[in-house]
């Protein structure tokens, strides 16, 4: 991890670097899917007791990505705002497609 990142700009281009595998991208799109699927229920039932299963999904599929398929540790550990932010982000370009499943983007160039 660089020393110390000073922007969300700065963060996320590193961020989407430690997701760089398909299968990390899965995983977090998958758990992030379900915090929504939890909340959802949650405001629908009436039954707060899901709630705890927020934590669970969201960060146990990530955690797992990281653990098995990336090999890295979590960003969530130096800049747990960031990369929760982040989390959501990844998820809905993914959602929309501005984010591949496939890996890392190429960097734009400007001309």
């Amino acid at each position: 991890m660089p020393e110390k990142i000073k922007t969300f700009k700065e963060f996320y281009q590193f961020y989407l670097t430690e997701h760089s595998k398909m299968g990390t991208r899965i995983f977090h799109f998958i758990g992030t899917l379900l915090v929504f699927i939890v909340i959802g229920y949650v405001i629908s039932s009436g039954k707060e007791r899901f709630l705890w299963y927020i934590p669970i999904f969201g960060y146990g599929f990530a955690w797992f990505s990281h653990a098995v398929i990336e090999k890295n540790k979590p960003a969530t550990f130096k800049y747990p705002l960031w990369s929760l932010i982040s989390d959501f982000r990844l998820f809905f370009e993914l959602f929309t497609g501005k984010q591949k499943f496939s890996g890392i983007p190429e960097k734009k160039t400007s001309e």
